[in-house]
């Protein structure tokens, strides 16, 4: 269907590596035992970029690098399957990018973002107390960030979604909307999704006439929005403006939304104000 994309896992072309062929590269594992050592998966597209920190991390006995990956697809199917302690991840890839790895990721993943020179990215990293290394990787800061990132193992990670906000520039919003459902993954361009729908500790995503639950607050989504596409009609109900065929009041100070495909969705008194004011614009 034109406007979004759903991708089964497509085979990993990842890197996987066993402990016994990093004990040989590294010389052994000294004094580290298989149990105390710290898992890791390097997500780079960039081949170069991934033989840099490959390289770095021979020094660190400690760190066991289990997998790599070339994209976000890979590098989401790969936690799930391997369920590291830490992971190097590129900001900037296709298809999926960090921000949207980190927010499919299950589990507290001690994250380590690289990335170009991005002034918005960074901001939002060093406001969230995050690590971060910019390409070209250097040693000293990588030990750095590599320290660091050791000791919130196990942590909780700043929502994805508020890093992608903070990193994005000034009045730019979202573009498309990520979905992890069990081994598949949907991404819905935000132009080809009707409503969100509020339920419990999910949103429903409706699209094409599917709905993809998303767990993530009706607020949270909202916030990334164009205000000048989705309107808050009510508490529990966002709409593309787009999407709307008519409106019908049912008594004095109740209306409904009538979408094109034939939704009938709730618009509260401060929901009507709202569009009307933006349908008149």
């Amino acid at each position: 269907m034109p406007g979004w994309f759903s991708s089964p896992w497509a085979p990993c072309s990842c890197l996987l590596r066993t402990a016994s062929s990093i004990g040989e590269k590294s010389g052994g594992f000294g004094q580290w035992s298989l149990s105390s050592r710290e898992s890791l998966i390097v997500v780079d597209e960039e081949e170069l970029a991934r033989a840099v920190i490959r390289e770095i991390l021979d020094a660190h006995p400690e760190i066991e690098v289990v997998a790599e990956c070339a994209n976000g697809f890979e590098a989401v199917r790969t936690a799930a399957d391997r369920k590291p302690d830490l992971m190097f991840l590129d900001v900037q890839m296709p298809k999926l990018d960090g921000f949207e790895v980190l927010e499919l990721l299950e589990g507290n993943i001690a994250a380590i973002f690289v990335t170009a020179y991005d002034a918005h990215a960074m901001r939002a990293f060093e406001v969230h107390a995050v690590d971060y290394l910019l390409k070209p990787v250097g040693a000293e800061r990588f030990e750095v960030a590599l320290e660091r990132a050791k000791q919130r193992i196990g942590r909780q990670m700043p929502p994805a979604t508020e890093l992608a906000a903070s990193a994005r520039t000034p009045g730019q919003q979202l573009d498309r909307i990520v979905i992890k459902d069990g081994t598949r993954v949907h991404i819905l361009a935000l132009a080809k999704i009707e409503y969100f729908e509020a339920q419990d500790d999910y949103v429903a995503v409706h699209s094409g006439g599917k709905a993809y639950l998303k767990q993530q607050t009706l607020s949270a989504i909202e916030r990334g929005l164009d205000p000048q596409r989705f309107v808050r009609v009510h508490r529990s109900y966002v709409v593309n403006v787009e999407s709307i065929e008519r409106g019908e009041p049912i008594t004095r100070d109740s209306r409904v939304a009538v979408l094109r495909d034939g939704t009938r969705i709730p618009v509260s008194q401060n929901g009507y104000i709202r569009l009307s004011e933006l349908l008149s614009q």
